[in-house]
């Protein structure tokens, strides 16, 4: 697909469901008492391949619109053994926080996925539920995940040698059939999407400052949860605004908690024009809220370690804004980018050099030499990774001869309207 440059983006616009609060919402309903209806479901292939699995357990799924679920929960020990194995397909989320709640249930179960997931690590989730008792086995590191469940968890006070929410959600999960209370300790915060619906749901969940912990419970019940847009989604829209001269956009209904919102303290830093307006709570709790971002010149700034878990996602666009503003920027303590659907410090590095930022990887970041002028553009593929799909949408929109982006169909993983919605706001 080729991208055209674009003169400005103007309009208003709302973006799907948060992807992070869709999975835990209908993974969450479906070990809960009664049923839970789910509002604003960001509907993608991830979040799709999260109802497969519960229905795969037994779990009534109703699609009552295409934003609205209604889960009918089978209580907390109550998921049944599947026919075969429990395709995750590109989702880690749903491999990693599901094996959570499947250690305690009864009887055998399987996850794996497509070729992408099977080569992601699974170890960091095997490790701790094993010290709580659970059977849990990989390939060499790697999925399928093979789990028996138990009867008889045990509580533990596990240490995250690495900022994970999947790995401190699976924890968690795995905390509510434990004896005593669970307690994870974080090296830096992360999403907290999972303290904030078991909270909601009725768990005993205890939060202090670099550490969560939660009790064993009887029954969870979650009645309703109002899913906000996904900040992850509304960000290219962000950052192509604020590059674009002319730029007035208004994106409304997002994901404003701030365990997920450094992108927009790291583009306020660097000068941006961004106004958030009409906060609010949510059901289910979420912080939500509007969008007004106009257009400005941006200068460099750095992201440090305990800034890269509250931007991982979006981190490649930040590497697209710095090459667009004064001076030089810097993200360090971003290892965890190698890990992702592709080594994205790998493609971001080599996919912006070859568009005319001047970007340089490290072994856990990369540095750019920012220029205020449009990168010159050319040609990168996404290597099915949907964020870098949009990072090259964005690189077209705002270069001076356009972008082909190759696969770029890999925005559905997130995002399926993603190009139709960006060419609804776009001028040229």
């Amino acid at each position: 697909m080729r991208i055209e440059p674009a003169t400005a983006l103007v309009g208003h616009i709302g973006v799907p469901g948060d992807k992070s609060v869709s999975h835990r919402a209908v993974m969450l309903g479906a070990v809960c008492d009664g049923e839970t209806l789910v509002r604003g479901f960001g509907r993608s292939a991830d979040t799709e391949a999260t109802i497969a699995a519960v229905r795969a357990l037994g779990v009534t799924v109703h699609d009552e619109d295409v934003d609205t679920l209604r889960v009918e929960g089978v209580g907390l020990r109550g998921l049944t053994n599947p026919a075969g194995p429990i395709d995750c397909a590109n989702s880690g989320t749903t491999l990693r926080l599901l094996s959570g709640l499947l250690v305690g249930q009864s009887g055998g179960f399987e996850l794996t996925g497509d070729e992408s997931l099977l080569r992601r690590p699974v170890e960091r989730v095997a490790e701790p539920l094993r010290e709580m008792g659970a059977q849990v086995e990989s390939e060499d590191g790697r999925p399928p995940l093979r789990i028996e469940g138990v009867a008889d968890l045990r509580a533990i006070t596990y240490e995250l040698p690495v900022a994970s929410a999947q790995v401190k959600s699976a924890i968690l999960h795995a905390g509510l059939y434990a004896a005593g209370r669970t307690t994870v300790a974080e090296p830096l915060p992360t999403r907290d999407h999972t303290e904030i619906m078991l909270a909601a749901a009725g768990a005993p969940i205890t939060r202090r400052p670099a550490r969560v912990s939660v009790g064993p419970v009887e029954r969870l019940v979650l009645e309703e949860v109002d899913v906000p847009g996904d900040f992850s989604a509304a960000a290219p829209f962000v950052v192509a605004a604020t590059l674009l001269p002319g730029s007035e956009l208004t994106i409304h209904d997002v994901c404003l908690n701030p365990r997920r919102t450094g992108l927009l303290d790291a583009l306020e830093r660097m000068g941006a024009r961004i106004t958030v307006f009409n906060r609010r709570r949510t059901a289910g709790g979420e912080s939500v809220g509007d969008l007004q971002v106009n257009s400005a010149e941006l200068v460099a700034t750095s992201v440090g370690a305990e800034e890269v878990p509250l931007m991982i996602d979006e981190l490649p666009l930040f590497a697209l804004a710095a090459g667009c503003a004064h001076g030089e920027s810097a993200v360090e303590g971003a290892r965890e980018l190698r890990v992702k659907e592709t080594d994205r410090i790998e493609t971001v590095t080599t996919s912006l050099r070859g568009l005319g930022v001047r970007i340089k990887k490290s072994h856990d970041g990369f540095g750019v030499r920012g220029v205020p002028t449009r990168p010159k553009g050319g040609g990168m593929g996404s290597g099915g990774d949907h964020r870098i799909a949009m990072l090259g949408a964005v690189a077209g929109l705002v270069s001076r001869n356009g972008v082909e982006v190759k696969d770029p169909e890999a925005v559905a993983v997130s995002f399926p309207g993603f190009f139709e919605l960006l060419n609804s706001v776009t001028q040229r």
